[in-house]
């Protein structure tokens, strides 16, 4: 005779192999994975690089959007001393570098340095984004010699897209596009309304 213990363990054992059995006649589910499709950002268009500029003859046309100022000037400066005719649209979507409250606050400090006899003696400082920009390539070419006055005579910087140019197409430069998210930046138009431009 099977004691209560004995007998409880034989029946414990009944029942995990009926278990077994069980398992092995229901057949295995297979999972259907189901592919999730990942959003992609949405890219601005692939800038052109420097050398494809170049390439586009006498004239060059420029996208300024989120391209950085400094580079972006030392481009087109080296492409009218060249001998190009360079045109540059968007001033006010150029992007300036650096931490914004010091950025606007370095353009301020430069307001204050002014003749002491009068005002109008200069320095006189840029306010619009056009200028800003044209000042910024005034900095990189001699233009105290012919050359350099010759040479800012060929470059032409506007505020948004001209109405004769909306259906003409334009280069950017690979390396003066933002590499960091656009908010970091401050854009050249945000500077100038810190600086007192009404438009």
């Amino acid at each position: 005779m099977m004691t209560g213990t004995g007998y409880a363990r034989s029946q414990r054992g009944e029942e995990e192999e009926e278990k077994k059995e069980t398992q092995e006649a229901v057949p295995e589910q297979k999972r259907v994975e189901v592919k999730k499709e990942k959003k992609l950002p949405t890219k601005a268009p692939p800038p052109v690089p420097m050398v494809d500029a170049s390439r586009l003859g006498g004239v060059v046309n420029i996208d300024a959007t989120d391209q950085i100022a400094g580079r972006l000037c030392s481009k087109v400066a080296k492409l009218i001393l060249l001998g190009k005719r360079v045109t540059v649209v968007n001033a006010d979507r150029a992007l300036i570098s650096g931490a914004r409250n010091s950025v606007i606050r370095q353009w301020m400090e430069r307001l204050e340095i002014s003749s002491r006899v009068n005002p109008i003696y200069g320095p006189i400082h840029p306010r619009r984004p056009d200028t800003i920009l044209r000042r910024m390539v005034r900095g990189m070419v001699p233009r105290r010699k012919p050359k350099g006055a010759a040479a800012m005579k060929r470059l032409r910087i506007y505020i948004g897209v001209p109405e004769e140019m909306k259906a003409m197409s334009f280069a950017r430069f690979e390396d003066a596009q933002a590499t960091r998210p656009i908010p970091v930046y401050i854009t050249v138009k945000e500077l100038s309304k810190n600086l007192g431009w009404s438009g």
